[in-house]
């Protein structure tokens, strides 16, 4: 199992690219996660944001969870369908396919918006009737709350 990895960087566009590089190690839907979840913050709290992205395995050791913690407790992360024409607005639609469960622990300054996927299960491959479904597996939940099973699991 690989360590966790802890960044601390500032949410810029260049930043997404280098966030990529750090995570080589990690497969594609990892590393597309952790992006689109930076992408977030620079989106809808801010460029140049300072945030701190975790990645690692979870206790069971049959999932990774990617962490990206921001300042902002009041920007919480919706998940939006997205016609064909908008040039916006399907990153969380990615994570939430992508994702075995994700969800937003908000704290007094801040919040952390967090996914886990199965680990090392390769390339992305989305089935058509995922992409961009509203609500995807996972519910968000508050700070201090166990996280909610996905319904049906996979």
């Amino acid at each position: 199992m690989r360590a966790a990895l802890e960044l601390r960087l500032l949410a810029t566009p260049k930043a997404a690219p280098e966030l990529r590089r750090e995570l080589r190690e990690y497969d594609h839907d990892v590393r597309l996660c952790a992006t689109e979840l930076l992408t977030n913050v620079i989106d809808h709290v801010g460029e140049g944001t300072p945030v701190t992205v975790r990645v690692g395995g979870t206790g069971a050791g049959d999932r990774t969870r990617i962490e990206v913690r921001d300042p902002d407790a009041r920007a919480l992360p919706v998940v939006l369908p997205a016609t064909e024409t908008e040039e916006c607005g399907r990153g969380l639609a990615l994570v939430a396919a992508l994702a075995e469960r994700w969800g937003v622990e908000r704290e007094p300054n801040g919040k952390t918006v967090w996914a886990e996927l199965p680990s090392g299960r390769g390339a992305a491959r989305l089935p058509a009737d995922r992409v961009g479904r509203a609500g995807g597996r996972a519910e968000p939940v508050s700070a201090g709350a166990p996280p909610t099973p996905p319904a049906g699991g996979r």
